[in-house]
């Protein structure tokens, strides 16, 4: 298929190049980005399939608001693909001009699923074969990430298909505990966590750190997928004390009219749920572009529309970009005197901001919080630490001011927002951490990227991996975007056939379809 480069073309100010991918035949081209109508478009011509134009970014204002920001992080000392003849994106795994520590890192337990959603990556029937990594290759995995340096991965999603379908899955988050990682994430619809408490109890008890909970809206008709067993799945966390992050994939004209009422049913469960995590959908796959402008929504157009569905409690200028937190990094490093964490990501990647609840007010961290002020003077305070400056009368420097940027009136009411800040930046405390967050929700946005707004700077910052059997680290958007290079390719010779996998389990792969019987039904 050739798009019409006429109808395509848009007419505004050049201001920037990249690399990016031809959606028809992966051919590495150059791109630019051009501000038009007060938002951000990619436009990319392939000798072969002609020029694709793409909206990039929703509001040109934010984009550069957010650029303020960007910063290269650490990279990797510890390549898995040694440097020569390196082209982003066709050489992962990861290399040295990756610019960004892994600071979460996907596993794959499974390609099976017991839905079949339409907007979906892929689960084992429409690939065509069932990939279930052993036990044993999970625990080699997980070595490759604790091994990585300057900064060894600590944080792991468990994801697929749907995770719980391995019955398994309590022994492999032993595994990956046993390995030295603090931090296990199961992303699941929740379905057998719904109807199978003890299930449930084991993965926790196994050290489950969080439900990383599929959650497309407060209603069947948005959330077909869950709507009915998502409460039990929170009646459940509350029970155990895991605690959730809701996850919502928008799709504009499907639900993107619930993102304010996404965020009020987060409050409403504020005990249990702690963050909202939106995710714009990407559209993976060869897609017209009517539909492309059917379905397409970007992070400034889901901030926009929470804005309006919140009655402006929750503003745009409250959202802030991942790599806005690399000061906190800083000053941890300058007191600690040891590589920490660090958000680098594209800033056009993700964004997000703290939301208090004040009776039926909802407080963005920012009407009582002179958020950039104090990430600047925290930058300021690590550059003199690490400069030779006394890093105790610094912390003590740095809690003196802080006053000077909070505006304790605003503040919602019982929060010594002063003594929290200071135990988390100074003190390195997470016990302070659970206590900010049993306050507030932390309401984020992640938009990945597909071969219509393929930006290779954005991958090159990438800081979601996939770990994969041989040791590899990929980059998300080059795992899933250009799946025959990585996610087919690997999880096919790592997999069996269906037919195969039905004959050594004595199951039919259709045996997992969850078939509900809906409340009206019954």
């Amino acid at each position: 298929m050739v798009e019409a480069a006429a109808d395509l073309r848009v007419e505004g100010e050049v201001i920037g190049e990249t690399l990016s991918i031809c959606p028809e035949c992966n051919a590495l081209i150059r791109a630019e980005l051009i501000e038009a109508d007060g938002k951000i478009y990619i436009t990319k011509t392939c000798p072969v399939h002609g020029e694709f134009t793409e909206l990039y970014f929703g509001s040109a204002e934010m984009y550069h608001r957010f650029k303020r920001y960007a910063h290269d992080g650490k990279g990797v000392a510890t390549p898995n693909v040694l440097k020569g003849s390196i082209t982003c994106p066709f050489d992962c795994g990861l290399c040295p001009s990756h610019l960004s520590h892994t600071a979460l890192a996907n596993i794959v337990v499974t390609n099976r699923c017991d839905l079949h959603c339409w907007y979906c990556f892929f689960y084992a029937e429409k690939a065509g074969y069932v990939y279930e990594p052993s036990v044993d290759e999970i625990r080699e995995m997980v070595r490759v990430l604790r091994s990585m340096k300057p900064v060894a991965g600590n944080a792991v999603q468990l994801t697929g298909g749907e995770p719980c379908l391995r019955d398994d899955l309590p022994e492999i988050i032993r595994i990956i505990k046993e390995e030295g990682v603090d931090f296990v994430q199961l992303n699941t619809n929740g379905i057998r966590l719904a109807r199978d408490f003890e299930f449930f109890r084991k993965v926790k008890e196994a050290g489950l750190s969080t439900l990383y909970l599929s959650f497309d809206g407060v209603t069947p008709r948005t959330n077909p997928k869950n709507h009915w067993e998502a409460p039990a799945v929170l009646d459940g966390a509350r029970r155990l004390g895991v605690g959730v992050v809701l996850v919502p994939t928008i799709i504009k004209t499907i639900n993107d009219h619930e993102l304010g009422d996404i965020i009020r049913f987060g409050f409403k469960n504020i005990d249990v749920i702690r963050s909202v995590n939106f995710q714009p959908v990407s559209l993976v796959g060869r897609m017209p572009r009517s539909e492309r402008e059917r379905f397409r929504i970007t992070i400034p157009d889901c901030i926009k529309r929470i804005e309006e569905q919140t009655g402006g409690q929750i503003p745009g200028d409250a959202w802030f970009p991942v790599p806005s937190c690399t000061p906190v990094t800083h000053l941890i490093e300058a007191i600690t005197g040891r590589p920490q964490y660090e958000l680098s990501t594209h800033f056009a990647c993700g964004a997000g901001t703290y939301v208090f609840k004040e009776g039926d007010r909802m407080i963005p961290i920012t009407e009582f919080v002179d958020v950039d002020g104090l990430l600047n003077y925290i930058q300021d305070v690590a550059d003199s630490i690490k400069s030779g400056a006394n890093k105790y009368i610094s912390a003590l420097k740095l809690l003196w001011k802080f006053g000077s940027f909070i505006d304790e009136r605003k503040a919602p009411s019982g929060l010594n927002i002063k003594r929290t800040l200071f135990k988390i930046f100074i003190k390195h405390d997470y016990s302070s951490v659970g206590e900010w967050h049993l306050r507030s929700l932390f309401i984020g946005m992640m938009h990945f990227q597909d071969k219509y707004n393929y930006d290779v700077e954005r991958v090159r910052r990438c800081c979601i991996h996939y770990l994969v059997p041989g040791g590899k680290i990929i980059p998300f958007c080059a795992f899933n975007v250009i799946p025959e290079l990585y996610r087919d390719m690997i999880q096919k010779q790592h997999g069996i056939s269906i037919e195969e996998w039905e004959r050594r389990t004595g199951r039919k792969l259709s045996d997992d379809l969850y078939r509900r019987i809906e409340p009206e039904e019954q």
